[in-house]
């Protein structure tokens, strides 16, 4: 995949002094390199009460952060609330908007009311998050010529319907859905009404996370989560993979100051000198980098002369699926075959007059 510019703005970089770490961080899942998928409670005033089969009626945003970078995790997120609170709750008491426009400190701010018991957005309000790994993106992205690619569009359509399913799934009346989209947004309308029949309203949109207020709380749910991912794999990651001269520079900065691998975009300078400065010659870098990116790509197909990666011939073994079982038994008169098999595999046996 070509790498994806982004304007400036995408490409701000959090401090860790502003950052909150919200529960949407699953350290272990991050560190592994696996994806995994958070729910938060959903209130109890969402759920059916008094006999009814059904909550109160919900509108429900969908939105994503980390799309572009060749750094971390891409995160979808989901919020959901009443319906009739979406406008004054949102925008009139707490004014969320597309999380691009508001400061990291506002953001983490939100996000820490949100995940505070007793506060109003945690009473009435309830998000999930999925961290789409930058492994995964890359094993779908990479697959072989004998198997359909798992595009970045499909991942995040799949992620998407899972996050709504899952929703849906623990109770929540939603009636109405909005989604910010980057690409044509007829078609991915048209897939969720057929994959929610129930919902009255779907709405796809290009810069819905500034037009509708649920669509920016789950741009804040999915930015924040983003933000602080990447700070936890820098500290468990990127750090680690400097040099003892770098690290005892690194320490001598602020706490405050940003993170030496920058943002994660390709478009950051930052991002690539670490890229280039922490590349193993043969593995690339670890579950933190999506290698199905033009820039780690680009790095690896490099000649070695100039920084890239040695070049690896990984044989394919021949009729993989024609083995016997009574391949892997011998009888008498095949045992001075395999004695002899065993000796060119393990070497053989060397008498006195060896030394």
């Amino acid at each position: 995949m070509d790498d994806t510019q982004q304007p400036d703005e995408e490409m701000t970089l959090e401090s860790t002094s502003t950052t909150f770490i919200p529960p949407s961080i699953h350290e272990s899942s991050l560190l592994a390199g696996d994806s995994y998928t958070h729910f938060s409670p959903v209130p109890s005033s969402l759920l059916p009460a008094d006999g009814s089969s059904t909550g109160p009626p919900c509108v429900l945003g969908v939105d994503e952060a980390g799309r572009g970078p060749v750094l971390g995790p891409m995160v979808y997120g989901v919020f959901y609330l009443p319906l009739p609170l979406s406008d004054p709750l949102l925008r009139t008491t707490h004014h969320f908007d597309d999380s691009k426009v508001l400061t990291p400190a506002v953001r983490s701010s939100l996000m820490q009311t949100l995940c505070t018991p007793g506060s109003d957005l945690h009473d009435s309000c309830g998000w999930a998050i999925t961290a789409l790994s930058a492994r995964d993106i890359s094993a779908g992205m990479l697959r072989s010529r004998a198997t359909t690619a798992y595009n970045l569009n499909a991942q995040a359509m799949d992620a998407t319907i899972a996050l709504i399913e899952g929703v849906i799934a623990r109770g929540v009346n939603v009636q109405e859905i909005y989604v910010d989209t980057v690409g044509p947004p007829a078609a991915y309308q048209a897939k969720l009404e057929r994959v929610f029949p129930t919902v009255q309203k779907v709405t796809v949109a290009k810069k819905a996370d500034s037009l509708y207020p649920c669509v920016s709380a789950a741009s804040v749910c999915a930015k924040v989560t983003r933000d602080a991912a990447l700070e936890v794999l820098w500290r468990a990651r990127g750090r680690a993979a400097q040099s003892d001269e770098q690290n005892e520079g690194q320490e001598q900065m602020q706490e405050e100051e940003n993170m030496a691998w920058g943002s994660g975009y390709p478009s950051d300078g930052r991002c690539v000198s670490w890229l280039r400065s922490n590349m193993h010659p043969v593995f690339g870098w670890g579950p933190e980098c999506r290698m199905s990116w033009g820039t780690a790509k680009d790095m690896l197909e490099g000649p070695p002369a100039k920084g890239g990666g040695v070049k690896v011939d990984w044989p394919v073994e021949e009729d993989p699926d024609t083995h016997r079982v009574t391949d892997f038994f011998t009888t008498a008169k095949s045992q001075e075959v395999q004695t002899d098999e065993l000796g060119a595999w393990f070497g053989t046996p060397a008498g006195l007059e060896a030394f």
